[in-house]
């Protein structure tokens, strides 16, 4: 009352330069307060607002008795931390400076809590671990995985921090890589590196924090991985630059019985490469799914829409159309599966569900529609019998979460702030309590690597006879004339159900033209990189990324939209690959396989074929218009 009375609270943050929270205490009363234990609490939950307000934003060296599990970023151990790390940094001082946070009423909008381990932690555990000569040699990932695991020494310092952070984080946590070379503005390495989920609901802490290590540890080893290593192989980098920081951040999602997950999650980029009218490239473009973020970045199904026109989904532009393309799984964290610490160099606690357990769980409601057989229509929402599709129609329709207004408020201030179109990757949920605000998690930001087209050419001197193919969904501008070699799908034997077995034969070849220093032309049927195997050929951008040019055919019974997986199209753009989407509903486009038949392989194995010529296939792609020719080697 003393001190109250007199203004203490207030000259004494003054002269310590809290002017702001100084002149929020000043015009205070003591009489204004029913108790002066009431004061008492009214002081001290000012001092910790204004603390967690003035550490938004700003990475702070981790401290248990500081960290607020609500929404504080910190760091352990010295050294970079990385491009995902910087990137979410970058984010969080845009939601502070422009007080984004509760821009949009009902809506929290915010960075999830997390903890990034900084590179000298990775530099010590090797040396100390005697790691590095053996990682950099091996091209086993397993025997990486193996070694990195078993390896008894980690920094003291560093487990006693995570197990404080552990202490204070009693919710499910992803371990995201964050190197060095990570989201660069010239080769953003995205989805190089592994992810691992964590339940984090042990009972023990100490097997909370065992399960912990072992997953940076598996993280550390995705550095020295065969597909990283091939990646790093077609950059100018060396991999011993390389070093890796890991992030351990909050899942964004809400518990289902013993599943966890967000009510959607996706990509959005403010650059999109297959505008349809009216859209413009720089409209950018948003791809959503039911679930967690792997259905998207993986190139599964999704609905794809422009902020500026979130009602112009071409998706939806027939029932059938929509029937087919609908999503009919999704991904959620079983909280029931324990990590397993062995030697697996994937994320075995993520898991797959039907449209009817989110229909259970209550998610359907905010993004679902129904499909009636007998009126042959798709309805909003989800209460008349039928088939669920998942449509985004309350939101994008009916305006119930302001999605598209949230996405291109930061596409803009991201591509402003970094000077380059930029992608980031979210989750909300807005299966919630009543009293509780909706949450927009922003998981992650980074550049977009899009090269200005550098110069417009003339496509149509060109005869038809002349040309291996021509598409008018074209990705990339300039000229290709340093390839020699074709690999591709031979459609005539090709079987969607043995797509995996596909993929695994180009990553053979891959590897083989990678080490002979030949870049290639890739072409196959379906989507590329799709997650779905029935849609295309699910490999990973390390499986293929010795093409400098690729060609995505339609198959020959069904039209399959073209993937925009969010990691397939960040390494295309990145490495400046010529992309062909040939539709057989566009009859301007097409490739030529009869003359592709002809020509002897050199290699062929049982779906793929390898062909190789004397003279350049040489392709030129006019990016302002999206049109593109592939020249036949002798024209």
């Amino acid at each position: 009352r003393y001190h109250g009375e007199r203004n203490h609270f207030s000259n004494w943050l003054k002269a310590r330069t809290e002017f702001d929270l100084a002149d929020k205490l000043r015009p205070r009363k003591v009489s204004d307060y029913p108790s002066i234990n009431a004061l008492r609490e009214y002081l001290i939950s000012s001092l910790q607002e204004y603390r967690i307000n003035r550490q938004r934003g700003q990475i702070t060296d981790f401290k248990k008795s500081t960290f607020e599990p609500s929404n504080s970023f910190a760091r352990i151990g010295g050294g970079s931390l990385g491009g995902k790390t910087r990137g979410l940094g970058f984010v969080n001082i845009l939601i502070n400076n422009y007080n984004l946070s509760n821009i949009f009423p009902g809506i929290n909008i915010s960075v999830p809590p997390a903890i990034a381990l900084g590179t000298d932690i990775f530099d010590e555990f090797l040396d100390e671990n005697n790691l590095r000569n053996f990682a950099l040699n091996s091209n086993d990932d397993l025997e990486i995985t193996k070694k990195f695991i078993k390896a008894k020494y980690f920094p003291e310092e560093a487990v006693e921090q995570l197990e404080d952070f552990i202490d204070l984080i009693r919710v499910p946590v992803a371990v995201r890589s964050s190197s060095l070379l990570e989201d660069s503005q010239y080769h953003p390495f995205a989805g190089v590196y592994t992810t691992y989920m964590l339940p984090n609901n042990d009972k023990d802490s100490k097997i909370r924090l065992k399960e912990l290590l072992a997953a940076v540890k598996k993280v550390y080893a995705s550095t020295f991985y065969k597909g990283a290593k091939d990646y790093i192989k077609m950059t100018s980098y060396r991999l011993e630059e390389e070093k890796m920081s890991v992030i351990i951040q909050k899942i964004c999602g809400i518990q289902k019985e013993n599943r966890f997950y967000p009510d959607f999650s996706g990509v959005a980029k403010s650059y999109n490469f297959y505008p349809v009218s009216p859209q413009k490239p720089d409209d950018g473009i948003v791809s959503v799914a039911l679930g967690l973020g792997k259905m998207v970045v993986e190139g599964g199904s999704s609905i794809k829409f422009s902020p500026k026109y979130p009602n112009h989904i071409p998706q939806f532009s027939s029932i059938e159309y929509t029937l087919r393309n609908n999503q009919n799984e999704f991904y959620a964290l079983d909280l029931n599966e324990k990590p397993r610490n062995g030697y697996q160099t994937q994320d075995t606690v993520v898991k797959n569900y039907n449209l009817d357990t989110a229909e259970k769980d209550g998610v359907l409601k905010n993004i679902g529609s129904t499909y009636s057989l007998e009126n042959h229509a798709i309805y909003d929402g989800i209460f008349r019998d039928g088939t669920r599709l998942i449509t985004f129609s309350p939101i994008l329709k009916n305006k119930t979460f302001p999605l598209p207004q949230i996405t291109e408020l930061f596409l803009e201030l991201g591509r402003r702030g970094m000077g380059i179109p930029v992608e980031i990757e979210f989750a909300a949920n807005l299966s919630v309590p009543e009293s509780e605000p909706k949450s927009f998690s922003i998981l992650q930001m980074r550049p977009l690597v899009h090269y200005q087209e550098l110069e417009e050419m003339n496509l149509s001197d060109f005869k038809k006879e002349k040309l291996l193919s021509q598409s008018n969904k074209v990705l990339g501008n300039g000229t290709i004339d340093d390839i020699y070699d074709i690999v591709y799908v031979d459609r005539n034997v090709f079987d969607r159900s043995k797509s995996r077995d596909v993929a695994k034969e180009v990553s053979t070849l891959n590897s083989i033209l990678i080490e002979q220093k030949r870049p290639y032309l890739l072409i196959g049927v379906g989507r590329w990189g799709s997650l779905d195997p029935w849609l295309g050929i699910p490999v990973t951008w390390e499986q293929i990324c010795g093409a400098h040019a690729i060609l995505e055919a339609g198959f020959k019974d069904i039209e399959v939209t073209p993937s925009q997986g969010s990691h397939f199209f960040q390494n295309i753009t990145s490495f400046m690959i010529g992309y062909f989407t040939i539709g057989s509903k566009n009859k301007n486009a097409f490739i030529d396989w009869d003359w592709i038949m002809k020509q002897k392989p050199i290699e062929e194995l049982t779906y793929i074929k390898h062909v190789q010529f004397e003279k350049p296939i040489v392709i030129k792609m006019n990016g302002p218009q999206n049109q593109g020719i592939i020249l036949k080697p002798e024209e």
